[in-house]
């Protein structure tokens, strides 16, 4: 079983509730949602009174506990519905994911005051919340973060420049990386990182310029500028100098909603793809009746059902604080983003000319596929995670990879 413990790891609890919940989902997306997409493409937006349905639904609130404000519930709650928006718009699924990269960490190393004033806005839609961690030269490198915090008085004051960042538009809340003092050395560049918690209108806090990339056409990143932030001494995150942990520790949490936002992607070409191959006709025959055709299909739907047991899995470990989650949730982010990828490409070869034609939308998802990829993680730094936990758990200490 190594690197797990017990079979009984490999247990995913499911209840008539979550079933109850993914269907009010379902037709909030196919009724409200689905029929707004190709407007949400050209517009490259979402119309406001979407996410004030969604808000009504509570959906900001999955995952918060009740006592902040929230809709309680855990990960396997939350998987359901990023999965769920995201079968039919995985940009829609971040307008309230992204908030989680706010209050986890705020709720994980954030004090009782912090709490109490931060997470139940946020839990009840009043406002929006972002994470300001990467930068022009520092990404997966969290240790790289060159933004710096200085104590003057009774404020930090933060100089820096933060780049895509998912949601910053609309967010009120952010939690922001500095580097509070130089590194020690080399092997320890992760030390000297602090978190912040701040607000938008505190002066010097600047909204760059939006970065258009291909995919996640509504919700598209963009870039924050902090010119001399004075941020109030009672608004760092944890202690000082321990930004790092702050930061993988999100991010263990975080990547799970990627694997859910990917695995919506699979599901949603899955059924696109079968739809039109049982309706389209070639040679007087429908195409699904082609070996060329029937063997994607198959293994489109076998791969999609292993991504799902794989995520869910992760999030019922999650949900039982389960140290093996670690493994388990960069095992998904990593496996189930490439299967999108993978599932998106066959969706397109199966569609042959209309898959590449905008109107049909099937080309959206592999354009979206290939940012779950890259986010919360590169999939390359999954698989060094990865590794690295295996040699801890042989010998109780870590290696370098390269």
């Amino acid at each position: 079983m190594f690197p797990f413990k017990s079979i009984l790891d490999f247990n995913v609890i499911l209840k008539e509730e979550h079933e109850v919940f993914r269907k009010t989902v379902r037709e909030f997306v196919e009724k409200e949602l689905e029929p707004r997409i190709k407007e949400i493409e050209e517009k490259n937006e979402f119309p406001e009174e979407l996410i004030e349905r969604a808000k009504e639904l509570g959906f900001p609130g999955i995952g918060i506990p009740t006592e902040y404000g929230g809709q309680g519930g855990g990960a396997l709650e939350l998987v359901i519905l990023i999965e769920e928006i995201s079968r039919v718009c995985p940009a829609f699924a971040i307008v309230f994911g992204v908030n989680h990269l706010f209050t986890t960490p705020v709720l994980l190393f954030g004090n009782e005051e912090q709490k109490k004033k931060y997470i139940p806005p946020v839990a009840k839609g009043e406002v929006f919340a972002a994470h300001a961690n990467t930068e022009p030269g520092a990404g997966s490198d969290v240790a790289g973060i060159q933004t710096n915090a200085k104590k003057e008085g009774n404020y930090w004051v933060l100089n820096g420049r933060k780049i895509f960042i998912t949601g910053a538009e609309k967010a009120q809340y952010f939690v922001v990386s500095a580097r509070t003092s130089p590194p020690p050395s080399k092997r320890e560049r992760w030390k000297g990182l602090s978190f912040f918690i701040v607000e938008r209108d505190y002066p010097g806090f600047k909204i760059g310029s939006k970065i258009n990339v291909i995919g996640l056409r509504g919700e598209q990143p963009y870039e924050i500028i902090l010119d001399n932030v004075k941020v109030p001494e009672e608004n760092p995150l944890g202690k000082e100098g321990e930004g790092f942990k702050i930061a993988v520790t999100t991010y263990d949490h975080g990547r799970l909603g990627i694997a859910a936002q990917a695995l919506g992607i699979i599901q949603g070409v899955f059924e696109k793809s079968l739809n039109y191959a049982l309706q389209r006709y070639a040679f007087e025959r429908p195409i699904i009746s082609f070996e060329g055709i029937a063997f994607k299909i198959a293994d489109m739907l076998t791969e999609l059902e292993a991504c799902r047991l794989l995520t869910y899995w992760a999030a019922t470990l999650a949900d039982k604080n389960s140290p093996e989650y670690l493994l388990a949730a960069s095992m998904a982010k990593m496996y189930v983003t490439e299967i999108a990828e993978k599932a998106s490409s066959l969706a397109i070869k199966i569609h042959g000319g209309y898959g590449v034609d905008k109107e049909t939308g099937i080309e959206r998802y592999l354009r979206d596929s290939l940012i779950t990829t890259i986010y919360e993680g590169t999939n390359e730094i999954q698989r060094i995670t990865l590794v690295r936990m295996l040699i801890r758990n042989i010998f109780g200490a870590t290696i370098d990879i390269i």
